[in-house]
């Protein structure tokens, strides 16, 4: 492996929210020496107490975990104080997110950024954030962005440049309105860029049609989804004709695969109206397992300007804040699955391609990729009319996806930053075009309200509904999205309008956890391929569920005991069907077995019979599907999830009739695998669950004193309290939010500083991991740490 200088870029270079590994060359390890050399000397750079800024008077003060407190005379000042704070606590980190999604990874890292740029270059992420830029430059969005980017730019200026720059030799790209546009981008690609659509295809081609529907279901049978049968809401009614499945190259689907987000992307809110609270005021919870990283993904901070007082997390390179309270209502996030992406084939002929009774020619422009240390590479970008044309391995598919028009997210965003109520947040909240989202509302006037925001494409063919877990044929003109404009302004009001969009008013207490949405058969309309398995979604309505019939209110105690809950359903599922079999076992696992008999199903750090449990699943995983995959050519990325494989019944052609032709009962594969799962507990040295479930959270550069440290925690992929070890998911952000007086908590895995050097890294980590809360109300006194001053010429 090519371990010069800049090509420091491991191989995982994904398009996920935000995962991305540098691993540096063994030669300039003495400049990342503790104490000492280059990287030393660029981390102790000091923050000047005093800034000029042309946009007015502002002020930071830092708490003891070095969240700022950001107040400014007016939203430009503001703006101007928040960039200029992002630009000095996590630079480094907006440079390589930006730089991931303009596909200019290369120039910087070398070689190992090429086929990341190659990918992002194709779908031309950049194109879309300017026509978002061009929509949104003359309102009062845009000239927050515009303050903001210079506030990052005068902060590079004025020395505070992240050790990393130092580390590689390069410079930070300026930053433009553009880039915080990209980084929003970026988090609607890692939420609703998958393409599952083409891996699915792909496994129906080689394993076959019957095999690839048990699989990859289109619906996950469960009666916990988000809106249980007495909600409704407004509906569409259409019918839906199914069109014939098309297929793509395994190799090819594999390749786009790595530009997904990690496996386990997902998240938890709840919200209790002040019916069932001690209190009589709602109560609202909400962590989004995003990927967890070092600097962390979020940036806790909390702003204060005329008629504006809010706090939680932003997105660093992004002002606002994305999941908060302000002074009327708090709210959160989680994925709602929402299907934004389709996919086409075409009859092409060089340059052309058929659609319907017209030949037209690509847009087509050729780039360079600049790969420092190495030879640069030509790209070409070739569009049709459903947007970029991804190209790999002699095949072209063309993809359509909601985030590559001009979108109102931002703007939503800042909205909800200074809503006054219900009403305004609603009406921010309509306006959030992308990406799909199960947004949870509560306010100190006891409303409590659930909306599924984004922007939903009716899919047709000659003017039907289609179903979309297919690839369109688009010379055929199937699956067209009315008023869609890739790299446009679209017309909304061909997409599903907001009141037949999921939603309830008002409801005694509500869940999400990325499972299905309605309790109903199917919409009127088309949403989505798949969604997450429920056994989150489960869990946390079991609880809110006992606890409405009991006589004892869901106080805040309460509320903070579900989102640290460790209770894994799979277990509960499936530990019965492991006892079972216990008499196919030898007596190494028939022990081991045993030991579950009495466990709880809990994923405590010091159980031992959580450990075995963990390390079974992968093994029956494997033992399943392992020798059939890899005789079609399909790699772990092509698995189904665990709801799938742990409701595989004894006759499953799985277990009768696998496509491998190695037939074996289900007892005959469950104690395999308890027997595999045993000899890699032995082999990896562990006595509990928490000697294996640690935090692994990375510096890009992945080194061990940069990297964060190992801890025990609670939890599994299944569980409440989420953590997904094997792709370092988990909850990036918890938050519980109250009306009743007393302070809301919150915590972030890691810490709010982005330099390894400084007190502040990884200064939360240790709370996170042991279920521990921060209060979420800032804890400043005293002078200013930096002050902003009006420069001469500037607004006072």
């Amino acid at each position: 492996m090519d371990r010069s200088r800049r090509a420091v870029l491991a191989a995982v270079l994904s398009g996920g929210v935000g995962a991305a590994l540098l691993s540096p060359a063994k030669g300039y390890l003495d400049r990342f020496a503790p104490l000492s050399g280059d990287y030393w000397d660029a981390a102790t750079t000091t923050t000047p107490e005093t800034v000029s800024s042309a946009y007015g008077s502002a002020s930071v003060r830092y708490d003891d975990a070095h969240v700022p407190t950001i107040e400014g005379d007016s939203e430009a000042a503001l703006a101007y104080a928040v960039g200029y704070v992002h630009g000095t606590d996590r630079r480094f980190q907006m440079d390589l997110f930006v730089r991931r999604m303009r596909g200019e990874l290369a120039a910087a890292v070398g070689e190992q950024g090429v086929e990341s740029d190659r990918f992002h270059r194709q779908m031309d992420f950049t194109a879309a954030a300017e026509a978002n830029w061009d929509a949104l430059e003359d309102t009062e969005t845009g000239a927050s962005l515009s303050a903001f980017a210079d506030g990052v730019g005068d902060a590079t200026a004025d020395g505070s440049v992240a050790p990393e720059f130092q580390l590689l030799d390069y410079e930070p790209r300026e930053w433009s309105p553009v880039d915080t546009l990209l980084i929003q981008k970026q988090i609607g690609w890692g939420l609703t860029g998958s393409f599952r659509t083409l891996r699915n295809a792909a496994a129906a081609d080689a394993l076959g049609a019957d095999a690839a529907a048990e699989l990859y279901p289109d619906r996950l049978d469960h009666d916990s989804p988000i809106l249980r049968p007495s909600v409704s809401f407004d509906s569409l009614a259409s019918d839906v004709t199914a069109t014939p499945e098309r297929t793509v190259d395994a190799e090819f689907a594999r390749w786009a695969s790595t530009f997904e987000s990690p496996d386990g992307v997902g998240s938890n809110s709840w919200v209790v109206s002040g019916t069932h609270t001690e209190s009589g005021k709602p109560l609202l919870a909400n962590d989004p397992h995003l990927s967890l990283l070092a600097p962390p993904l979020w940036y806790r901070q909390h702003l204060r300007a005329p008629d504006l007082q809010v706090g939680g997390v932003a997105f660093p390179g992004v002002p606002f804040v994305v999941i908060g309270e302000n002074d009327a209502g708090a709210w959160g996030f989680t994925n709602a699955g929402g299907d934004s992406i389709d996919f086409y084939r075409y009859d092409t002929d060089g340059e052309t391609y058929r659609y319907g009774d017209e030949t037209r020619e690509f847009d087509v422009e050729t780039q360079t990729i600049a790969v420092s240390g190495g030879e640069d590479r030509e790209v070409t970008v070739r569009k049709s009319v459903h947007g970029p044309v991804l190209e790999r391995f002699g095949q072209r598919v063309g993809v359509a996806w909601v985030g590559l028009q001009a979108n109102r997210t931002a703007a939503a965003i800042r909205e909800l930053n200074y809503s006054d109520g219900r009403d305004e947040a609603m009406a921010a909240l309509r306006a959030f075009d992308h990406p799909t989202q199960n947004a949870v509302y509560a306010d100190r006037e006891g409303n409590t309200q659930y909306y599924m925001t984004g922007l939903v494409p009716r899919r047709v063919t000659d003017s039907e509904s289609v179903p979309v877990n297919q690839i369109f044929d688009g010379s055929e003109t199937e699956g067209e999205w009315p008023g869609y404009e890739p790299y446009g302004v679209p017309d909304r009001s061909e997409f599903v309008p907001s009141e037949a969009k999921p939603q309830s008013r008002d409801p005694d207490y509500l869940a999400t956890a990325n499972q299905r949405i309605v309790a109903d058969e199917e919409l009127d309309y088309y949403l989505a391929e798949a969604y997450s398995a429920p056994w989150r979604g489960k869990r946390i309505y079991d609880l809110l569920d006992e606890r409405a019939a009991s006589d004892d209110p869901m106080d805040f105690a309460f509320v903070r005991r579900v989102q640290r809950d460790v209770r894994d359903e799979r277990a509960a599922l499936f530990v019965p069907v492991i006892l079972d079999v216990r008499g196919e076992m030898d007596g190494r696992a028939r022990a081991a077995a045993d030991e579950l008999a009495d466990w709880d199903y809990r994923m405590d750090r010091d159980s031992r019979a959580a450990l075995v449990f963990a390390f079974f699943v992968d093994a029956y995983r494997s033992q399943v599907f392992d020798a059939a995959f890899e005789a079609a050519g399909l790699d772990d990325r092509f698995y189904p999830n665990d709801w799938v494989l742990l409701h595989l019944p004894p006759d499953s052609r799985w277990f009768e009739d696998p496509p491998s032709g190695d037939a074996r009962s289900r007892a005959a594969t469950i104690a395999a695998a308890m027997t595999d799962a045993l000899d890699a507990v032995d082999e990896a040295g562990h006595e509990v669950y928490g000697d294996y479930n640690r935090t692994a959270i990375d510096h890009p550069f992945d080194q061990s004193f940069l990297n964060y440290p190992r801890y025990p925690t609670d939890g599994s992929p299944a569980t409440v309290r989420n953590v997904r070890k094997a792709s370092a998911v988990g909850s990036s952000y918890r938050l519980l939010a109250r009306f009743d007086g007393e302070t809301s908590e919150s915590v972030i895995p890691g810490g709010n500083a982005g330099s390894p050097f400084s007190d502040h890294y990884d200064d939360q980590l240790r709370d996170w991991a042991d279920g521990e809360y921060r209060p979420q109300t800032p804890t400043t006194d005293g002078d200013p740490d930096v002050e902003f001053v009006p420069e001469e010429g500037g607004d006072a």
